[in-house]
C-alpha cells in the first residue's frame, strides 16, 4: 500500500531565500522599532528637564523675594546664594530683573 501523501503536489513551497528575507526584514523592522523608542525617551527626558529647571527657577525667585524682599537681579546671584545649577550646554537660560520689587522675566530654551 502507497503513502497517499506522497503524490501530492504542493502549493507554495518557499525556498532558503525566501526565509532568509522575511528573517532579515523582520530584524530590521525590530531594530528601526527600537530606534524610535530610544529616540522617543530621550526627547521626553529633556523635556522634563527644561520643566523641571523652570520650576527651580520659579521657586529659587520666590525663596529669594520672601527671603531678602526683593527678587534676585541675575541668574548668577540665584547660583551662587540658592544652589540653581543647570546644564549650560543644553539649556539657554535668559533672565531679566525687571525692577527689585517686580518679578522677573525669565525663558529657558533648549540648545
Amino acid at each position: 500500500m502507497a503513502n497517499r501523501f506522497d503524490n501530492e503536489k504542493h502549493i507554495f513551497s518557499p525556498s532558503p531565500l525566501f526565509y532568509r528575507i522575511v528573517s532579515v526584514t523582520i530584524f530590521a523592522l525590530i531594530v528601526v522599532f527600537f530606534l524610535m523608542a530610544v529616540e522617543y525617551s530621550g526627547r521626553s527626558t529633556i523635556e522634563k528637564q527644561q520643566e523641571s529647571l523652570e520650576n527651580a527657577i520659579s521657586r529659587d525667585i520666590v525663596q529669594c523675594y520672601a527671603i531678602e524682599g526683593m527678587y534676585p537681579p541675575s541668574l548668577e546671584y540665584m547660583e551662587q546664594h540658592y544652589g540653581l545649577t543647570y546644564d549650560k550646554n543644553t539649556f539657554f537660560v535668559d533672565y531679566q530683573p525687571i525692577a527689585a520689587n517686580l518679578y522677573p522675566d525669565y525663558t529657558v530654551i533648549l540648545r
